[in-house]
């Protein structure tokens, strides 16, 4: 994919895979949007970048409309746009429920992918066709029984997005979840000794899978990255389909599965 004179925007921007995205996405030519709670570091990395800084809270509508409006008005399109803004629970929710901070991490890993997406469409639209990427996680393939509210938000994302693609294929606007493995950045700064010598990708592994994403993947995929390996499209299993009373009669044909998207 060609991403030289085109546009993106990233929330999360200011640090770790956001960061590595926009300096990865800049220097492919593009112009970016930082968007990110911490204003003076998305104003450096927008500034080492060529790009645009955009403070401001990915959990409010009215942000995301004004960020993705700010783009347009800026560099006059909007091509790609990565919703990367994330946060960890730190909770099981189980015996310890601290609800303000359940909320907190909805707003940010479930509403910010939501209000991304209906704020980007129009301007994607107007552009004629885009990307839009939701950074995921492996925990949105798997259970993580160590953090069970992020896998919640996180496996969240990944049906918004296997559910979205479809409806946004005939404007050919293409929608894809990232789900890394753990990497060593910011997110887990506060538990990187626990992970001793298991391997951890680093936020420029990850930046390279959002460009295999967008040289080849195809709309509503749900890309798995992990140390060592060749990021590629997760391969969901099919459910078994309802079973008609027709079909239990001796000699029918067995229940079909449904086809994966």
């Amino acid at each position: 994919m060609d991403l030289d004179g085109k546009v993106a925007l990233v929330t999360g921007g200011a640090s770790g895979i956001g960061e590595a995205a926009v300096r990865r996405l800049a220097a492919a030519g593009m112009s970016v949007a930082v968007v990110d709670r911490d204003e003076a570091r998305a104003r450096a990395v927008a500034e080492d970048t060529g790009g645009l800084a955009l403070p401001g809270d990915v959990t409010d509508p009215a942000t995301m409309t004004s960020v993705v409006e700010a783009t347009e008005d800026r560099f006059g399109q909007l091509d790609i746009v990565l919703l990367n803004a994330g946060m960890t629970a730190g909770q099981s929710g189980v015996d310890d429920l601290d609800v303000a901070a359940y909320r907190r991490i909805m707003g940010v890993n479930v509403d910010h992918i939501v209000f991304g997406v209906a704020a980007a469409v129009p301007a994607l639209r107007r552009n004629g066709s885009g990307t839009i990427i939701a950074t995921a996680s492996l925990a949105g393939l798997v259970p993580m029984p160590g953090d069970p509210i992020y896998t919640l938000t996180k496996h969240a994302v990944v049906g918004y997005v296997r559910s979205v693609a479809p409806l946004l294929v005939g404007d050919d606007i293409r929608v894809n979840a990232l789900c890394p493995g753990f990497a060593d950045t910011p997110l887990i700064a506060h538990a990187r000794d626990q992970f001793g010598d298991f391997p951890l990708l680093t936020a420029d592994d990850v930046a390279d899978a959002i460009g295999c994403i967008l040289d080849r993947g195809q709309s509503g995929e749900c890309w798995f990255v992990q140390p060592g390996r060749e990021p590629a499209p997760y391969g969901f299993r099919g459910v078994p389909g309802p079973r008609s009373a027709g079909s239990q009669r001796a000699g029918a044909p067995p229940p079909v599965s449904w086809e994966d998207h």
